[in-house]
């Protein structure tokens, strides 16, 4: 059991887009609704997706990226308040706290896809050059 548990969690940590995909077309299955269903696959797949970027900083410069992380998150935190309480003038935090985890989403998301595709032409030049 272990042994799978792990062989999923390893899948999902490398591959962030496919436990989306897992959990919305779950949601979407269950609810029939696909706001829904968007809504709760970025909330479930936000943290192992900061994890996955964190696990491809670790890989690509043997290096741990997550106080970097923490403060890129902190900042984006203070900037996005600031946007939403000058266009709103008044803080839901409820509201705020979605809008800015749909955020972090696209952002790590964007960040994801930049490093993966970094490491892999890094490691093809590496591998080439190295011949």
């Amino acid at each position: 059991m272990k042994i799978i548990f792990s062989i999923v969690a390893a899948t999902f940590i490398t591959l962030p887009i496919l436990l989306y995909l897992v959990i919305f077309i779950g949601v979407k299955y269950w609810t029939k609704n696909g706001k829904r269903a968007m809504n709760t696959a970025i909330n479930f797949t936000t943290p192992i997706l900061i994890f996955s970027v964190h696990i491809l900083f670790m890989t690509i410069w043997s290096y741990s990226f997550i106080g970097y992380i923490i403060m890129f998150m902190l900042l984006i935190a203070v900037i996005f308040t600031y946007i939403y309480w000058r266009m709103r003038e008044e803080i839901i935090y409820h509201k705020l706290f979605l809008g800015y985890w749909r955020l972090i989403f696209l952002l790590f998301m964007l960040i994801y896809l930049v490093l993966v595709i970094y490491g892999v032409l890094s490691r093809a030049i590496e591998a080439v050059i190295s011949r």
